[in-house]
């Protein structure tokens, strides 16, 4: 008996050991060393384009600042401590720069470790407000208003009262640019409720009625009385108006949960979302009931109540369905107060045949009058551009096959009849005439630039996509002639960007561009459209990776697949690679894409002249190892006519995936027998379904995938139908079924707080659970405090420890150990 005993124990000991916890490891010098090459500041540029403001980022967060108390209620995750987002990239500091040649001057006042987010420029260009983050120990965290004199580069508090940032972008500036809009905590608000010990009763949800309210798989979600009361607690905020002067604050209307608060251009209105009861357990809280009223801005008294909205649980699942009722309430910028909204002509449901999907309307101030029609379109409404009284853009859009159209409208002859202005797929990005223009007006919000001789001109700025790469550019539209007229286009061998327009009345035609190469990592420059080589440099941000020696070898490679679809694949080499080294082993990247036209899919995107950064998510970091790296490899699933994608979805996707690693063997640089292929997110489902479905790789790592789709039934991805309508796609797709087929190795990795749609922990854990029970070879590691994207210093050198490890022992071994 105490023979058996003792086997018993050492085996319960060996099983607990294969779940211990496991201390955190280190890449390679020269993985952790480019991991944490330092950061380039963001840029943000005041709307008169004579100063910009310079913010030094923040470094990578330790685990320990990752894991600070996090609340997950209704699709949001914030710190209770602070009252504020509990995954923010925050700046550190700030540097104001006049244009073009101004020195850089820090700006005064900031604590030491400040915490930095939401700039934002007053419309007079001369203060800009920004929110700043205390952490405090406990119940003393905070976010609070502070704002910056550009004139003196001094910062200052503004606000006594705490921000309620909970919803993020918590304040907004007002026209006269001597008042904000802040949503702050409610004073004497009290202690926060505490966790029921003992419930009540049962949490109950029930339907009937045959009403179909399907809904996507969200995460986060309300479970309990206990959790609608700590929401209320968090969610509320008290809208106050504060003056810059002294900051003295003035409340608003009532605490309720307020989501967005918009001043009028007149800046004697504000326009408030706030969502309210009944809640649901089922969806987050964008589908929560909500109330869109009109306060005076003076008083703070309600002016008119323009929409009380119930919950939208009975939306289709189809993705450009909505709910019924009026919705997307803004101002119209380029007046001084009416409201611009949409309302559904086909119960929300693109399903249902309709000539006109929706109608626009406005209504204006005072708010007494009927809405007036503006425009009806025969597409789903995806938003309004404004002009001047003559002049708007509507934009309309159709998933079914993937259509877009704009149209030009004359707010002054409201419901006349349409005139198009762009037509075609939004998938056929050679033929994208571009982005109209926006800029600031004095008001402080963005409306169309207009201009040329007659002021009937808009610009345009564009990704340039074309067969040998993006080459972005800026256009002069006139929209009487439709004539376009092009100011400017990135040549080769550089890749450079237009960021903003300066000057377009005047002969130079001043840009503002993000300019890079292969070798130059990307700064900002004031360009003269009407010169070809008239540039004077802005900033001068070093190489961070001047120590590795500079850049890395890129080539933009152009094949076909089998079924003679166009592919791209990015090869990266090693610094000192020749071609006489022969063939090296090999990491191929992807994230799969749906088309439906393979023209489109064939489309070559990206540029073979931009400088390459690397991200935490990137592969290239194993060119240091003496891999080869196909970067970016498009994998386009196409389904044509009646057909969808992903009929045939993983036909297409090995296919693709060979035809990246053939071309990489005929070039004479990738080993096609030692070829690992890796994944995020739904290319970490790719790279399940590849080792399920094919012999082309040695290892596979796949890092917060979804593997079960009948886990996320009511669509994914771009899959609309739900599995009740193709229960053969979802099963095909799922990797989970295809548990006893994997005989390559496979690592897998999640982060243990993913807050993405479909992408549950569980889905990782499951999968592992079938891999592990059919004796397959794989890795289960957890990444403590990570959501979906993954941020903590240690748990990114961490996932590189292990990334590497498995390449080298499955793929880049002479010998690789055979799978199970």
């Amino acid at each position: 008996m105490k023979k058996l005993l003792l086997s018993a124990t050492f085996l319960l000991a060996a099983a607990v050991s294969q779940a211990q916890d496991f201390q955190y490891k280190t890449p390679p010098k020269a993985i952790q060393d480019l991991l944490l090459a330092p950061p380039t500041p963001r840029l943000s540029l005041a709307s008169d384009g004579q100063t910009m403001a310079l913010l030094q980022v923040q470094d990578f967060p330790t685990v320990a600042e990752l894991a600070q108390p996090e609340l997950r209620l209704a699709g949001l995750r914030f710190n209770p401590r602070t009252n504020g987002p509990s995954r923010v990239s925050y700046a550190v500091g700030i540097k104001l720069k006049k244009l073009p040649n101004g020195a850089e001057v820090d700006v005064k006042g900031l604590p030491a470790q400040a915490r930095i987010s939401s700039p934002s420029w007053s419309p007079d260009n001369k203060s800009m407000a920004f929110a700043l983050t205390t952490p405090g120990s406990g119940a003393d965290g905070r976010v609070e208003l502070w704002v910056l004199d550009v004139a003196s580069a001094t910062a200052r508090r503004l606000l006594a009262q705490p921000l309620n940032d909970a919803f993020g972008n918590s304040f907004e500036w007002v026209s006269d640019s001597k008042t904000l809009l802040a949503r702050t905590v409610p004073a004497g608000r009290g202690a926060a409720p505490s966790a029921d010990t003992a419930p009540t009763g049962p949490a109950v949800q029930e339907s009937g009625g045959g009403k179909k309210s399907g809904a996507r798989t969200y995460q986060d979600l309300l479970k309990n009385p206990a959790d609608e009361r700590l929401f209320d607690y968090y969610a509320t905020s008290q809208l106050v108006k504060v003056s810059l002067a002294d900051g003295a604050a003035q409340a608003l209307g009532q605490p309720g949960i307020i989501q967005t608060a918009s001043a009028s251009p007149s800046g004697q209105y504000v326009l408030v979302r706030t969502r309210h009861r009944p809640y649901s357990y089922l969806l987050p809280i964008s589908s929560f009931p909500q109330r869109i009223d009109v306060l005076d801005l003076g008083s703070g008294a309600v002016v008119k109540t323009v929409a009380d909205l119930p919950l939208a649980d009975n939306v289709p699942t189809n993705f450009d369905a909505v709910a019924t009722g009026p919705r997307g309430h803004s101002w119209r910028a380029d007046v001084p107060a009416t409201i611009a909204y949409a309302e559904a002509q086909d119960g929300g449901d693109p399903k249902v045949k309709a000539d006109i999907r929706d109608k626009v309307y406005t209504l204006t101030a005072p708010f007494t009058g009927s809405a007036q029609e503006l425009a009806a379109l025969p597409m789903r409404f995806a938003g309004l551009t404004w002009g001047n009284d003559k002049l708007a853009l509507a934009d309309g859009y159709r998933w079914a096959d993937r259509h877009q159209t704009t149209w030009q409208l004359n707010p002054s002859a409201p419901a006349g009849p349409l005139t198009v202005l762009f037509d075609g797929s939004s998938q056929d990005t050679y033929k994208n005439p571009g982005t109209p223009y926006e800029h600031r007006n004095a008001q402080g919000k963005y409306v169309l630039l207009t201009g040329g001789p007659s002021g009937q001109s808009i610009y345009l700025l564009g990704e340039g996509a074309s067969p040998e790469g993006d080459r972005p550019f800026v256009d002069e539209l006139d929209l009487t002639s439709k004539k376009t007229t092009r100011w400017w286009r990135s040549e080769a061998p550089v890749y450079e960007i237009p960021v903003a327009i300066l000057d377009a009345s005047g002969k130079k035609r001043t840009l503002l561009t993000r300019r890079e190469s292969l070798t130059q990592n990307p700064n900002y420059y004031l360009r003269d459209a009407t010169k070809k080589d008239k540039l004077t440099a802005v900033t001068k941000f070093p190489n961070p990776y001047a120590a590795f020696g500079g850049s890395f070898k890129k080539q933009v490679l152009h094949y076909k697949r089998a079924d003679g679809v166009d592919l791209t694949a990015d090869l990266y080499l090693p610094q000192n690679y020749k071609k006489t080294d022969g063939p090296l082993p090999t990491l191929m990247e992807a994230y799969p894409v749906e088309f439906k036209d393979k023209n489109n899919a064939g489309q070559v995107s990206g540029s073979p002249y931009t400088f390459t950064r690397l991200s935490w998510a990137s592969p290239v970091y194993w060119v240091t190892q003496g891999y080869a790296v196909l970067a970016n490899a498009s994998i386009p699933i196409v389904g044509e006519g009646s057909k969808e994608p992903n009929d045939t979805y993983t036909e297409q996707l090995v296919s693709s995936a060979k035809a990246a690693i053939d071309e990489g063997a005929r070039l004479g640089v990738v080993d096609p027998s030692k070829v690992g292929v890796m994944g995020h997110s739904y290319g970490a489902f790719m790279t399940a379904n590849l080792l399920s479905h094919s012999n082309l790789f040695k290892a596979g790592i796949a890092r917060s995938g979804a593997y079960n789709r009948t886990l996320t039934p009511f669509g994914f991805q771009g899959e609309e139908r739900t599995f009740w309508q193709a229960p053969e796609v979802y099963n095909a797709m799922s990797p989970f079924n295809y548990a006893d087929k994997i005989k390559t190795p496979i690592l897998l990795i999640h982060g243990e707080a993913d807050n993405n749609s479909g992408t549950f922990p569980i889905q990782s854990e499951r999968y592992y659970a079938a891999l592990k029970g059919q004796g397959a070879t794989a890795r289960y590691v957890v990444l403590p405090a990570e959501a979906h994207g993954y941020a903590a210093r240690e748990n990114l050198l961490h996932m590189l420890w292990e990334m590497n490890t498995w390449l080298d022992k499955y793929v880049k071994a002479p010998n690789p150990p055979q799978a199970n």
